[in-house]
């Protein structure tokens, strides 16, 4: 992580109306893929939700590059430079792939049409699918492609392995690597540590909507003790299932 991190959280609050869900939440990212993993009702969502501007913070900084962006609209917020993947991918069922993609195309940036079809080829051959006839993996696909299209600096991704079949979430990951490749950073909150934990070297670990703490991802993996104690999954002794460990209920 360099000194000046592209995205920098200080003492982040944030609720909704008299219920905080986020309290003095602080962590820095440079230009890298970082995790968010936690119990169900941490706060993981509300996070994304107050980074992109869903929820506008009551307390706290959030700067990106240096500057603050706490408290802008989602808007604004993906003009300076972070886009979103949501939980769900919140596509528009009736319209196309191509559709999708025009709607956010701008002459002169760096993500065209073009570049997201090369790097999901399967995007390519349905783009006159409507968004409602693809796959859940075509879906998540696409999402990410219209990200792609601000051009962001960051890109936050919401559960992006929900659903999806082993062999989508392995595009996924190369996906991730790729762009962190390019110098896009990534953050991703994942419901599935083994997915997280091959996308993201990094991993943070919410407790009552605060990072408690921060591990390496193969520590993670290979602790079960750490997986029962801050994300209540197997046991203190057992080893870790080969097959499903760390999917948390997230």
């Amino acid at each position: 992580m360099t000194t000046s991190p592209l995205l920098e959280v200080r003492g982040l609050r944030a609720g909704y109306g008299a219920s905080i869900v986020l309290e003095d939440l602080g962590f820095r990212m440079g230009v890298e893929a970082v995790g968010i993993v936690g119990r169900n009702g941490m706060g993981k969502s509300t996070l994304c939700d107050a980074l992109v501007g869903f929820l506008p913070p009551s307390g706290g900084r959030v700067l990106l590059r240096g500057n603050r962006i706490d408290g802008r609209s989602p808007e604004r917020i993906a003009r300076s430079g972070i886009a979103y993947v949501p939980q769900g991918r919140r596509l528009f069922l009736s319209l196309t792939v191509e559709e999708h993609l025009a709607m956010l195309s701008r002459r002169g940036r760096r993500w065209t049409p073009s570049a997201v079809y090369a790097l999901f080829p399967r995007l390519a051959e349905r783009k006159r699918q409507r968004g409602g006839n693809l796959s859940g993996g075509e879906q998540q696909m696409l999402a990410v492609g219209r990200a792609l299209l601000l051009d962001a600096d960051l890109i936050v991704m919401d559960e992006p392995s929900e659903g999806l079949a082993p062999a989508i979430v392995d595009v996924l990951v190369d996906t991730v690597h790729h762009l962190v490749a390019e110098g896009v950073a990534v953050l991703v909150v994942e419901q599935n540590l083994r997915a997280a934990v091959r996308m993201a070297p990094r991993q943070l670990v919410m407790v009552s909507g605060r990072i408690e703490a921060e591990f390496a991802g193969d520590e993670l993996l290979d602790r079960p003790d750490l997986q029962h104690r801050y994300l209540g999954v197997g046991t203190a002794t057992a080893p870790s299932d080969p097959d499903g460990a760390g999917t948390t209920d997230a």
